[in-house]
């Protein structure tokens, strides 16, 4: 789906108050806003969209190559990014049971971080709430490679024909 189709869909979702509502809370015009729901300009057509924030926010994103853009407005909608994974071709055949037992050591790695925070004090400080964060980031790569796996046959019966 394009940018310029996601917004459309946003000003015309059920929740949404509408462009014209919207461009003057924003500072904008209602036509501005309007011309982030159709497609960007070419040489032919003087009339078309214009660049929408979508657009820019990936194309800050491509330059910087910075996820914590990606992140940050994730969790402005309640949120979190979880990246899809690469999957190299030495890891295409490896078996089901060895992502499995992985997954079980992320998991193992991410309770043991929760029991030693609330295992010193009782509670769970900001440092140590950013460690248990980093450890479930790494279990939801590491189910998600699963999960992308599964789905690309990985560990059916043409991955064990492949080896």
């Amino acid at each position: 789906m394009k940018s310029w189709e996601v917004i459309r869909e946003a000003l015309n979702c059920t929740d949404s108050p509408g462009a014209k509502a919207i461009g003057p809370k924003m500072g904008l015009s209602k036509s501005m806003v309007y011309k982030w729901t159709q497609p960007p300009k070419d040489e032919r057509d003087s009339s078309a969209g214009a660049a929408n924030p979508l657009d820019r926010v990936v194309e800050l994103y491509e330059l910087t190559k910075y996820r914590g853009l990606i992140n940050w407005i994730c969790q402005q909608a309640d949120g979190f990014f979880v990246a899809n994974p690469r999957i190299e071709p030495e890891d295409a055949q490896r078996e089901a049971l060895s992502h499995t037992q992985q997954l079980v050591t992320e998991f193992g790695d991410m309770l043991a971080e929760i029991s030693r925070s609330v295992g010193n004090d009782g509670i769970i400080s900001k440092p140590e709430a950013a460690r248990i964060r980093k450890s479930w980031e790494r279990l939801k790569g590491q189910a998600e490679q699963f999960v992308v796996g599964c789905e690309r046959g990985q560990y059916g019966e043409s991955a064990k024909h492949a080896g």
